[in-house]
């Protein structure tokens, strides 16, 4: 994909359209298939969440948002425990949250949005990316192989195990 997105960090006024998108993203998960988010997670609460601590992202075409993630550092105590073992043992960033609007779908936004995640962390010196995701999520599944996450285990989040992947990132 040839065209440049802007990816920034989202605003209280961005949260209406955001919660579109993630809605979206769970009526897709559900008509492919997958228990992800399923449960009433994620919500307006956790996107709200999100924004006022600074970890809400938004992928923008001019003035239209098409994709989202909440972005953090060092900070998902599930990983603590992984049923394998994790590239890297160092400071991190890890998402969550991923979605795209679904005019952009099947565009490979989500890749390119993962690009961009690895360039916040090594704006912050942080070499590695972790991320988890439902065994059944076939699209973020495909995502993570394409640009080169490598599976790690399982974690156990909100209850449930989850595929945990990690990307070492270098200087470039």
């Amino acid at each position: 994909m040839s065209k440049d997105f802007l990816f920034r960090q989202a605003e209280q006024a961005d949260a209406t359209a955001i919660w579109e998108i993630i809605k979206q993203a769970i009526e897709r998960r559900k008509a492919d298939g997958s228990d992800q988010w399923q449960d009433g997670y994620p919500n307006p609460a956790v996107i709200e969440k999100d924004i006022v601590k600074g970890a809400g992202y938004v992928l923008v075409d001019g003035e239209i948002i098409i994709g989202y993630c909440a972005l953090f550092v060092d900070d998902e105590p599930a990983y603590d425990h992984i049923d394998g073992q994790w590239l890297t043992n160092g400071s991190f960033v890890v998402f969550h949250r991923v979605a795209i609007s679904g005019k952009y779908a099947g565009q490979g936004l989500a890749q390119q949005l993962l690009l961009h995640i690895e360039d916040f962390a090594k704006a912050k010196g942080i070499y590695s990316v972790k991320a988890d995701t439902n065994f059944d999520n076939q699209a973020m599944l495909r995502t993570f192989e394409k640009v080169g996450y490598q599976y790690c285990g399982e974690v156990l989040l909100r209850g449930a195990p989850r595929k945990a992947f990690e990307k070492q990132l270098f200087d470039s």
